[in-house]
């Protein structure tokens, strides 16, 4: 077994040179395609990210009474914070609520009219952030049933309107990704196939001469997976050098959104090979199998 793999491996080695020009234009294509999956696979990360953060902005705000407590407020913001549902929670005085709508007013570009009043007319008030955005119903419940709150505010149209949105962008990122996954997988088997074409009269004496399909399979699916592998060692260089560029898009294009995309080098490097050594196996084992089935 082990001599018959070590023999596949050599004659695909030779076999790759021997038609260099073949196996170059098999590599080219295979690196275009796989820069296009990757371009697409970056945005959609991105794009996920994003609409993650959008989620996680939603939060419930209840409004407290003016002469609440600090010990009254403690204890709530406790209550609160053992839901299951609840991932921080935020006391927001009335000195601080003012000073946001102040700064929402310079940053409209408007005159602060807060300051020809006599007294602070906001209220302090708890804002909720939650660990799922649907889960916002028994939150709400529990804040309205408390003595010290005088209103919490109805998030219930909001959180359908941004989760519809949400679902709506997710699945059309996932269906431009699958569809761009096809394309890549149809033009790439097609050039291998090409590539095995026009080495047809090759295939042929194998099997005058006796050779059986898997002799004549195997070198074959590794010269594939060696033009997916350097196909892929191209690609990533090619990411590498263009990472900075790369991230400056991604930073200017979700700018307001701090996205955290943990491990996003090491999925792009597992799909870039993955998706070319598959490929290439894929490409050669489809057009191989078309000359032996004949």
């Amino acid at each position: 077994m082990i001599r018959f793999v070590v023999f596949s491996l050599t004659r695909a080695w030779q076999g790759f040179w021997r038609n260099a020009l073949m196996s170059f234009a098999a590599t080219a294509t295979m690196v275009l395609m796989l820069l296009l999956l990757s371009g697409f696979w970056i945005i959609q990360t991105g794009l996920l990210a994003g609409l993650e953060f959008v989620e996680q902005k939603v939060e419930v705000v209840a409004d407290l009474k003016d002469d609440v407590t600090a010990g009254q407020v403690a204890v709530l913001r406790t209550k609160v914070l053992a839901l299951p549902e609840v991932a921080e929670v935020t006391y927001i005085s009335k000195e601080q609520a003012l000073e946001r709508f102040r700064e929402t007013l310079k940053a409209q570009g408007e005159e602060d009219l807060t300051l020809y009043l006599d007294t602070n007319p906001l209220r302090p008030s708890l804002e909720v952030k939650l660990k799922d955005a649907r889960d916002f119903g028994g939150v709400v419940d529990m804040l309205r049933a408390e003595p010290v709150v005088e209103s919490v505010k109805d998030i219930e149209k909001l959180v359908d309107r941004v989760l519809t949105v949400t679902s709506i962008l997710r699945t059309a990122g996932a269906v431009v990704l699958a569809v761009i996954a096809v394309i890549v997988l149809f033009i790439i088997v097609n050039t291998i196939r090409l590539a095995v074409v026009a080495r047809a009269e090759e295939i042929e004496i194998m099997r005058l001469v006796g050779a059986s399909d898997a002799f004549i399979r195997w070198p074959f699916v590794f010269e594939g997976a060696m033009v997916g592998l350097l196909g892929a060692g191209i690609t990533l260089g090619l990411l590498a050098l263009g990472a900075e560029p790369i991230g400056q898009f991604m930073f200017d294009f979700f700018r307001v959104l701090p996205l955290q995309l943990g491990s996003l080098v090491r999925d792009l490097s597992l799909l870039v090979f993955g998706a070319g050594v598959g490929l290439g196996v894929l490409g050669s084992w489809i057009s191989v199998r078309t000359y032996l089935i004949r």
